[in-house]
């Protein structure tokens, strides 16, 4: 069986009581002297989460283990929620047409990609967003919001389609709710449910996947 990716969610309510986060891969090598060389091996950071700190009943458990079996352990990808980082903006604020600069116009182009940038000062961070929540994204042209009935999203690749080309230099803006692509990073679940029952939290790793 060949590997794909289900649009569906992993269980928002173990989601929510989860662990995790981004990871970067840095090469630091110390000379003689002491001083450092260091060196990103990565292009982009990837999350990690660990989903076992969410579950708290045996019926959550059972919900993540049928979860797992149709994902047949890390074959299929699938939808995660990030409570931390889940928003166009800040997670706590509703996204808004002119939360992130999506492009600039050039009067032929229609296509743009979501994307979310992390800073501003020094070395800003842009993060490529292929999977928005459906009904979710706003676009803006120049300060001034598009109509829904003007524009399309692909909501498995963040892919945002315009009915009409945008003039040369006009700023594409964008706000969005998204999920993360994962897939689970072991394909056995070993539960003790004795240890369980008193109070042990499973270990139940998940991966983000990087086209």
């Amino acid at each position: 069986m060949p590997a794909s990716f289900h649009e569906v969610r992993f269980p928002l309510d173990v989601a929510r009581g989860s662990r995790g986060g981004p990871e970067w891969r840095t090469d630091i090598v110390t000379l003689g002297s002491g001083a450092e060389h260091r060196n990103a091996r990565w292009g982009q950071s990837r999350r990690r989460y660990d989903a076992g700190y969410g579950i708290k009943t045996l019926d959550a458990l059972h919900a993540v283990l049928a979860f797992f079996e149709e994902r047949r352990g890390r074959l299929h990808g699938f939808r995660w929620h990030d409570r931390l980082d889940c928003r166009s903006g800040a997670p706590l604020q509703e996204p808004t047409f002119g939360d992130q600069q999506i492009g600039i116009g050039d009067g032929e182009t229609q296509t743009f990609q979501l994307v979310k940038r992390y800073g501003a000062g020094f070395a800003p961070y842009m993060r490529r967003i292929a999977k928005p929540v459906a009904g979710s994204v706003k676009v803006g042209v120049t300060d001034t919001e598009v109509a829904a009935e003007a524009f399309s999203v692909d909501d498995s690749t963040g892919l945002v389609t315009l009915a009409t080309a945008p003039l040369p230099g006009a700023v594409v803006t964008a706000g969005f709710a998204f999920d993360v692509p994962v897939r689970f990073d072991t394909d056995a679940l070993d539960v003790d449910l004795a240890a369980f029952s008193a109070g042990v939290i499973p270990t139940i790793p998940l991966i983000e996947i990087i086209d």
